[in-house]
């Protein structure tokens, strides 16, 4: 039997968290014997990265012949923000049941994409079964070293200046290395309804009232929902100003939220005022997408430990828990 040529002229396009989209050209004599593709993908190691892991989970596809460009969706577990090599071969399977193969076309890279909104409407969905009630708060906080809150007065005009978030949370976020802005905390202790003592972050806290960054004059949008191998649960919201930089960049990335009905962090109205409340059961890490002017608030050291443990400083997901992943990536 005549042999194949070899594909060439690879081409990836429609890339998302977790499929792709593949075509190569191929001799026209071929087109009606080829009856299977075979597709080597091949996640891109880096230095850091466990030689053993996976390594026992095929990554050659063996597909029946469609035409191109074909989906590839569901054949392996592909992870986000992640880089691959894929090399094709195509072949002709005889009456023997052996296949008559081409060679290995070229090898091409990719990347695969975020979280799409509707991933992240099933994170959300996951955040929202373990919440909990809603608790009263009046302060949003901000814990750091005394030298950071010195560079803020002495060298950007007493204003906490909005940074580029970090590699913490989900693999796929969108919010990841791209998204600027200020973490602020607001979660309480369940018998003083205050902030609590301690902190990951520093002994100084700045604290500021919840209307300054929470009002009906903010957006408020669902980024993330994980854990670090722990038994509590994180989420990432944030509060964008409406029309802002940063209310633009969550619009067509994010799930927005009701600001006065929902699970996570809400104001509400209530007797002529704005009451604020956030979910008892998760650890809420909110960004503020602006700067933020400390003569708006108040800056005091806080009598209690450093726990260095609960630090989310680049944390990474815990993939394995059922809690908080869904199926199409960490």
């Amino acid at each position: 039997m005549e042999l194949l040529s070899t594909p060439h002229s690879i081409e990836i396009n429609n890339i998302t968290c977790d499929s792709f989209r593949i075509s190569w050209a191929m001799e026209n004599s071929d087109l009606e014997r080829v009856t299977h593709y075979f597709i080597d993908l091949n996640k891109k190691e880096n230095k850091n990265s466990n030689k053993f892991k996976h390594r026992d989970v095929p990554t050659k596809l063996v597909a029946k012949a469609v035409p191109l460009p074909m989906t590839v969706r569901g054949h392996w577990f592909l992870s986000p923000r992640t880089e691959y090599s894929v090399a094709v071969q195509t072949a002709v399977k005889q009456s023997d049941g052996e296949y008559l193969v081409s060679g290995w076309s070229e090898t091409v890279e990719f990347c695969t994409g975020d979280y799409a909104k509707e991933h992240l409407a099933q994170l959300q969905e996951k955040a929202e079964q373990i919440a909990g009630r809603m608790l009263r708060f009046s302060v949003f906080y901000r814990n750091h070293h005394k030298e950071y809150f010195q560079h803020a007065r002495t060298h950007c005009g007493n204003m906490l200046q909005p940074y580029l978030k970090d590699n913490s949370g989900s693999h796929g976020s969108p919010t990841s290395g791209m998204l600027h802005g200020v973490f602020f905390s607001c979660n309480t202790e369940f018998n003083t309804g205050q902030p609590p003592q301690d902190s990951p972050y520093g002994r100084w806290r700045f604290q500021i009232p919840a209307q300054r960054l929470f009002n009906p004059s903010t957006n408020l949008y669902f980024a993330d929902f994980y854990c670090m191998y722990t038994a509590y649960h994180y989420a990432i919201l944030v509060l964008a100003p409406k029309g802002s930089l940063g209310d633009r960049f969550c619009r067509d990335r994010l799930p927005l939220l009701d600001i006065a009905c929902n699970k996570f962090l809400t104001c509400s109205v209530e007797d002529g005022e704005l009451v604020f409340r956030h979910a008892q059961d998760l650890i809420l890490e909110v960004i503020y997408t602006e700067p933020v002017d400390l003569s708006l608030g108040t800056l005091g050291e806080i009598s209690g430990h450093q726990l260095m443990s609960l630090s989310t400083a680049d944390a990474k997901k815990d993939p394995s828990c059922k809690t908080c992943n869904i199926s199409v990536g960490r």
